[in-house]
């Protein structure tokens, strides 16, 4: 065993990022730039003219040197073993198959394949799903959940959104060991403006969004489907949740305060032991007795949970960095598991 360790130490794993321009790309290239197994081999986007990744993110200069050029299935596959999806939704199941039947395995940051139905999708995202039959087949890629099912034999995952991991990770000890009611929760999410993406919008404008706070989404927002339905298989009962988002100005970030009601009388020390307990082991949630901050976290992989008690409920503070907890970061996790390496490979000091 150690002989097949050791000569896992002397592989370099060929990885392609699809849609490289955006704010997760950039943090994914960072990330796996640093990442002792791991060679960057491919970049795709949509621009026109094979732009050398330095222009289009100036702070890669000298770091990398790859040029972005067109999406093509069969160039890919002879020059990287796994697949990053960073593709807009819709756009990566139609991409999906054909890169699987091409035997490279794919870590998908849409949300293409999270939800367990095409119907439930088709209700969120206004689209028909061309690839239903993968639908509930695919691992949910939430590592600290127990029972995730993301190892050496898994050859596609469904990488968590930012908002549902903030959520899903504040919820789920709670949840599991019965100690809140599984309705009626109340998730007060605010994020920073890189969780709209880099592509420009209106409401995006710094004009627009400084100095100023906004919720959006309301009642309809496509994360609602996705955290109610991962909570329920986890916790094994039908949980509801009412999930509002504001836009914060600042750059990144996430902070959810969750209301939900105590089943029977559960002190916040004892919601915390439960949480302690919950997440041994899992290197990247911090149960903190402090209340959790976007600053804390900025620029690392770990999510900040706290409980407080207020009114006869019981409040959840749970903070993470969109683009690495809550995108990035989260699929170096996954790909840690799928090839065997320890989860924390790439994102954190080596230790002895």
């Amino acid at each position: 065993m150690s002989g097949l360790l050791e000569l896992r130490k002397l592989i370099m794993i060929r990885a392609a990022i699809l849609g490289s321009t955006g704010y997760t790309a950039l943090e994914l290239i960072k990330i796996l730039l640093v990442h002792p197994q791991v060679e960057v081999t491919v970049l795709t986007t949509r621009q026109d003219g094979a732009p050398h990744v330095s222009d289009v993110h100036p702070s890669l200069h000298g770091r990398l040197d790859v040029r972005c050029e067109s999406l093509d299935v069969a160039e890919i596959s002879e020059r990287a073993d796994v697949v990053f999806g960073c593709l807009p939704h819709g756009a990566s199941m139609a991409t999906i198959p054909e890169l699987l039947g091409a035997g490279l395995r794919v870590i998908d940051l849409s949300a293409d394949y999270r939800l367990d139905d095409a119907e439930t999708y088709q209700q969120w995202y206004g689209l028909e799903h061309t690839d239903s039959q993968r639908l509930a087949q695919t691992p949910y890629g939430l590592p600290e959940l127990p029972g995730h099912r993301v190892d050496e034999t898994t050859a596609l995952v469904a990488n968590p959104g930012c908002y549902t991991s903030t959520s899903i990770l504040g919820l789920a000890p709670l949840l599991s060991d019965s100690l809140i009611e599984p309705t009626g929760i109340i998730i007060d999410a605010k994020s920073g403006v890189s969780g709209a993406g880099r592509s420009p919008k209106l409401t995006t404008l710094y004009p627009e969004c400084n100095e100023s706070l906004s919720p959006y989404g309301v009642g309809n927002h496509r994360h609602t489907p996705e955290i109610a339905g991962v909570l329920s298989r986890s916790s094994g009962q039908d949980v509801q949740v009412v999930f509002t988002p504001h836009l914060v100005p600042m750059d990144r970030g996430i902070l959810c305060t969750i209301y939900c009601r105590p089943i029977a009388e559960c002190s916040s020390d004892a919601a915390l032991q439960a949480m302690r307990s919950f997440y041994d082991g899992c290197p990247f949630v911090r149960i903190v007795d402090h209340l959790p901050r976007t600053r804390d976290v900025a620029g690392t992989n770990y999510c900040d949970i706290t409980v407080r008690e207020s009114g006869g409920h019981l409040l959840v503070f749970s903070a993470l960095d969109n683009l690495i907890k809550g995108a990035a970061g989260v699929a170096v996790q996954n790909f840690n598991l799928m090839y065997g390496l320890a989860e924390t490979t790439g994102l954190l000091p080596a230790t002895e």
